[in-house]
């Protein structure tokens, strides 16, 4: 659906649209028609050249648009992406989708440098202890995504937990092991667990710890569960949560500082995102963090439901970071991918 300007009669029809429909999915069984295995996806693209609606501004907040995608295919399984990790080349990445299965692929650039597509896609399901592909969306919800050497460490939702997979046997991907997260699970709103998990740099203050933080589940306080699950700053802390938005994303920057992607629907305004900057040396068990907005953004802005993020080193050195929307394998929205430089 082309984002319109925010306030749009049109606008707000279809994103509530959207919004009850991207409800019912949440609960329901996996769209049926998919097949089952590893399979190779086509995955075409058409450019996104403007970030805001008939602009050709570039500078938002603290960011940079460089470029972006609409991405589509004729293979059922593709959408509804939640997180997204680059290799260190930059190009290379893995994926998970809320329906339990594993989505990797390059992405492709023009001279120039701008994406313009992606190539070797392929998706494979997530198995359970027992080999067995999830037959209810409720089983493998995978939200939260992190890598370190060959283990892809995954957050699911609706059953709160996080298993590690070898992403050296993707095609038959039975956990390996699980990594405890710290958070009660009976502190987990339903449908609002840990929707973040992202490995802190290894010479930063948190000494390549991981992080989880929960996409709206809430302390006494009113602010968000998070925890760094190892190293000498293992525990809990909180996150500062604005009613409006919600997490659902993470990633480090290479100084420490962790930058979180937060989704807003609301039936007066309809969807928005935005990202906040959290300085490293606040995060430490028992203590409450927020951080300065580096962008903010609606409909009048190409943005969809955006749900993950990764941070990459650009060909000049620079820092960029990689935004996907999970379109809930709906016709009302749109598999984007959006590119923005750091500014300093």
């Amino acid at each position: 659906m082309r984002a319109k300007p925010r306030g749009s009669r049109s606008a707000r029809r279809g994103w509530f649209g959207f919004a009850a429909l991207a409800v019912t999915l949440a609960t329901t069984l996996i769209p049926s028609g998919m097949a089952a295995g590893t399979v190779d996806v086509p995955v075409s693209a058409r450019l996104v050249s403007q970030f805001k609606v008939d602009s050709p501004e570039k500078r938002f907040g603290k960011l940079q648009f460089v470029g972006g995608l609409v991405m589509r295919s004729p293979e059922p399984l593709f959408g509804a992406i939640s997180s997204i990790r680059f290799m260190p080349d930059g190009r290379s990445f893995l994926a998970v989708l809320d329906t339990g299965h594993f989505l990797s692929g390059t992405v492709e650039r023009h001279a120039s440098g701008d994406l313009s597509g992606l190539s070797q896609v392929r998706i494979a399901p997530m198995l359970d202890k027992a080999g067995h592909e999830a037959k209810r969306k409720r089983e493998m919800d995978s939200e939260g995504l992190a890598l370190r050497g060959n283990r892809a460490f995954v957050s699911y939702e609706q059953r709160p937990r996080i298993m590690i997979y070898s992403t050296e046997t993707l095609d038959a991907a039975k956990p390996i092991g699980q990594l405890p997260h710290l958070i009660p699970d009976d502190e987990f709103r339903r449908n609002a667990g840990m929707e973040t998990i992202a490995v802190s740099p290894a010479d930063g203050p948190l000494r390549g710890s991981m992080v989880v933080v929960a996409e709206a589940s809430f302390d006494g306080d009113g602010n968000l569960f998070a925890a760094i699950l190892e190293g000498p700053r293992k525990g809990l802390f909180s996150v500062a949560h604005d009613h409006s938005y919600s997490v659902t994303d993470g990633a480090f920057l290479p100084d420490g500082d962790l930058l979180l992607l937060e989704r807003r629907f609301e039936l007066s305004v309809g969807v928005g995102m935005r990202i906040r900057r959290i300085k490293a040396d606040t995060i430490r068990p028992g203590a409450v963090v927020d951080g300065e907005v580096l962008i903010e953004a609606d409909l009048s802005d190409q943005i969809d439901n955006m749900e993950g993020m990764d941070v990459i080193k650009a060909a000049d050195g620079s820092t960029h970071l990689i935004l996907v929307s999970d379109d809930n394998h709906s016709f009302l929205q749109r598999n984007m991918m959006l590119e923005f430089k750091l500014l300093n």
